[in-house]
């Protein structure tokens, strides 16, 4: 045998969760706005602890994958399966620093890599709370708009 094949995985058990719960929702067997089972059910599921549970959540949700309405669960979240997942590359023209007294290189980028990194995790986490918000609107919107539905049959 390899040494490889002998050492076991030491990720945390959240990250076993997240990683299999990922991979359902990128193969579709968990759709857009159907709802994730609850904290209890993948504690039983995994078996791990409900903080377990909870931080494999976590990471779904800190990557946008799904989001969580407090006492009804967590849900998946509009995303684009067909988008590349992995490492992300902001453009030059992004990380552009416009001030007059910041050196930046040729292309334009900050030679302060630490200032553009901050923004840009600012940015982003900035878009992802706005995603979160947008998606969960959009989810009431389609249940209302089910309710009507139901309605207006039974008129």
């Amino acid at each position: 045998m390899s040494p490889a094949a002998k050492q076991p995985d030491r990720r945390p058990p959240y990250q076993h969760a997240a990683d299999e719960l990922r991979r359902e929702i990128k193969a579709g067997r968990y759709k857009p706005g159907e709802q994730l089972p609850s904290y209890r059910e993948l504690q039983e599921r995994f078996g791990v602890a409900n903080m377990t549970a909870r931080s494999a959540l976590n990471v779904l949700r800190d990557e946008g994958l799904i989001y969580t309405i407090h006492g009804r669960g967590s849900f998946v979240t509009d995303h684009d399966t067909s988008a590349p997942s992995g490492d992300y590359t902001p453009p030059a023209w992004y990380l552009a620093d416009n001030r007059p007294d910041s050196e930046t290189t040729e292309q334009g980028v900050p030679d302060d890599g630490e200032t553009a990194g901050t923004t840009l995790v600012e940015l982003l986490a900035t878009l992802r709370d706005e995603i979160r918000t947008l998606s969960a609107e959009h989810q009431q919107l389609r249940r209302e708009v089910e309710e009507l539905k139901a309605q207006q049959r039974q008129t």
